[in-house]
């Protein structure tokens, strides 16, 4: 049996604060192949974001493993970067110091200092944000924040990148500009990717599948969603498309019953 790019067996996650115990996901198994992108979209509290920091290495599961190309993920690592809604970028550094900072740190021993300025630069106009190379995070919008965040993380060559609401603190002009452009860098580099998202739209725009998850706690996946679109994929023609119409309806049906189940249980 052939295993998957990246394999999530059976994770389980409780937290204890003070003699409580919290059990945040339970018996989660997710099989992601290479060149994937996957969005996991759910309520708030239902353990999103835990699972993607487990996958990082960021939060150790209770139970269970994560596999990436065949080997166990038990602590952080540069194949797999994380890009969080917060870019957390350091504010005295250049947006060129930035990106090179994590270039430095990954390829010191295997790439000369020109190569790792060329590299440097190559991810800074991927995003599109070579002309601000010189400028200070202070000095640029969130949106271009939030490119540098993402240059930086291409630029260790992850095998895996992680997008934790990448988005979600930008305006929907700014949002929908930065999705077309990881759309595009996913179209170039063919590389995995693992999002975490509250957008309906966001999610079946830019996913190959979507994993639904169930209310907290002890949240589980209840529904993964295929999205059958072609790519290139371009919003405007798919704002009356039938098949996209029909996967949003069913992201936004789970979500509507999860939320009518919470407020029966209140």
């Amino acid at each position: 049996m052939t295993k998957s790019y990246l394999s999530l067996e059976l994770i389980d996650k409780t937290f204890e604060r003070g003699g409580t115990r919290t059990e945040v996901l339970k018996q989660v198994s997710l099989a992601v192949e290479k060149g994937e992108f996957i969005s996991i979209i759910g309520h708030s509290g239902c353990g999103k974001s835990t699972l993607l920091n487990i996958v990082g290495g960021l939060t150790q599961a209770t139970s269970g493993v994560v596999l990436l190309d065949g080997k166990v993920v038990d602590e952080p690592g540069p194949d797999r970067a994380v890009v969080f809604q917060n870019h957390s970028l350091l504010p005295w550094l250049t947006v060129y110091e930035n990106v090179r900072l994590a270039v430095d740190k990954v390829f010191s021993a295997t790439r000369n200092k020109r190569e790792r300025h060329d590299w440097t630069m190559r991810n800074l106009e991927l995003v599109q944000m070579a002309h601000a190379a010189d400028r200070r995070p202070s000095e640029v919008s969130g949106g271009m924040k939030q490119r540098v965040g993402i240059a930086r993380a291409l630029a260790m060559e992850p095998k895996v990148l992680l997008l934790d609401e990448p988005f979600g603190a930008l305006d929907a002009l700014t949002r929908a500009h930065l999705q077309d452009q990881v759309m595009q860098i996913h179209a170039t580099l063919g590389n995995t990717v693992l999002m975490i998202t509250h957008d309906v739209d966001e999610a079946v725009l830019l996913s190959d599948r979507i994993v639904m998850m169930t209310n907290g706690p002890s949240a589980r996946i209840g529904e993964i969603l295929d999205v059958p679109l072609p790519r290139p994929r371009r919003r405007i023609e798919l704002a009356s498309d039938r098949t996209y119409l029909k996967c949003r309806e069913a992201v936004l049906k789970f979500l509507y019953e999860r939320h009518r189940f919470v407020e029966a249980a209140e």
